[in-house]
């Protein structure tokens, strides 16, 4: 383990409780523990992170147990699994962001430029984004169309950078890329995150590489907000998975999660009055739709879920086309939204 690891978990050790309530909402402190559910962040008991305590060694604050599973690790553990980030350095500008600190050197070991925001911060993807261009003429568009989609998109939403760089594990060597970037935002409206859809050089599928897909930033609990929400709002995982119900039915509202595992925890704006949940056909979507199902129900939104017939509505859309999904759907959908269907 690195100095400046050790250095990050001994700060995010004195700062437990702070970093609990952030990443683990559903929890609560009982003496010298957070106790929640799980690391899913469900309501419960069966997980507990310490408090209190030495800032390293066995028994250190930040260290948590899951006695249901046997499961057992760090503060940095519970933010890897609560935001989807999945490469080291992108967590530690992540922990790094939550306790306010600056990067203190780029990957390549040499310290950052006064005027360049941190690798994975909310600014670090805004400006991304704005770098980026819109949607029409471009190799996003292509992607899109591929995928059967042909309403357009909003640019607020979503945009396209025709060199957005790429790392796989195990290269050292980034490489500039053509890309969907789509906008993480709050209920406020304000940027904290991109999401990267990596494209082949001729825009008809995801790039031949490893990982074509990456967030970067504060996802916890926002979406890449795809139309405004009124009285009712489709909720769902991916962005293609999403415009897919918007291009059957475009009046309907509609919200990318991006992961089952972020679409548990998003958090649904005021006035809502019906929430619909488009799932994934497997077993971590259909979880994560229960959590949420749990959520709005409590908050005395009427839920519906909407299932797709294949994986995900965006196959159903490739394989049997709009106005069979559009059929589809109006089964589904309740009767207050039914006028929401094209004529």
């Amino acid at each position: 383990m690195s100095l400046e690891t050790e250095e990050i978990l001994r700060d995010l050790s004195r700062n437990a409780e702070g970093v609990c309530r952030h990443y683990l909402p559903s929890g609560r402190r009982e003496g010298s523990y957070w106790m929640v559910g799980d690391l899913q962040n469900n309501p419960g008991r069966s997980l507990f992170v310490r408090l209190t305590g030495p800032t390293s060694g066995a028994g250190a604050s930040g260290k948590w147990t899951d006695s249901a599973t046997g499961e057992h690790g760090d503060l940095l553990d519970i933010i890897r699994e609560r935001t989807g980030i999945t490469r080291f350095p992108d967590l530690m500008a992540e922990a790094r962001a939550h306790l306010g600190r600056p990067q203190s050197v780029l990957p390549d070991g040499n310290p950052p430029r006064s005027r360049k925001s941190p690798s994975g911060t909310p600014a670090a993807a805004a400006g991304l984004f704005s770098a980026s261009f819109p949607i029409p003429g471009s190799l996003a568009e292509t992607y899109l169309r591929t995928r059967g989609i042909t309403q357009a998109v909003p640019s607020a939403a979503l945009r396209f950078h025709p060199k957005c760089w790429h790392r796989d594990e195990g290269q050292t060597r980034p490489v500039p890329r053509p890309a969907m970037i789509a906008a993480v935002t709050d209920g406020a409206g304000a940027m904290q995150g991109v999401h990267r859809t990596w494209l082949a050089p001729d825009g008809q599928d995801k790039a031949p590489v490893d990982t074509p897909r990456r967030a970067m930033g504060h996802l916890l609990g926002n979406a890449v907000r795809l139309s405004q929400s009124d009285a009712a709002l489709v909720l769902g995982e991916g962005i293609e998975t999403m415009l897919s119900v918007r291009e059957a039915v475009p009046s309907l509202p509609v919200w990318s999660a991006l992961s089952s595992s972020h679409l548990g925890a998003v958090l649904l704006p005021a006035g809502l009055q019906r929430l619909y949940i488009a799932i994934d056909r497997d077993p971590a979507g259909q979880r994560a739709a229960e959590r949420l199902v749990g959520r709005a129900s409590g908050a005395g939104i009427t839920v519906r879920v909407l299932e797709p017939r294949l994986g995900d509505f965006n196959d159903d859309l490739r394989a049997h086309g709009v106005e069979a999904l559009r059929q589809h759907l109006a089964e589904q959908i309740g009767p207050e939204d039914l006028h929401r269907l094209p004529i």
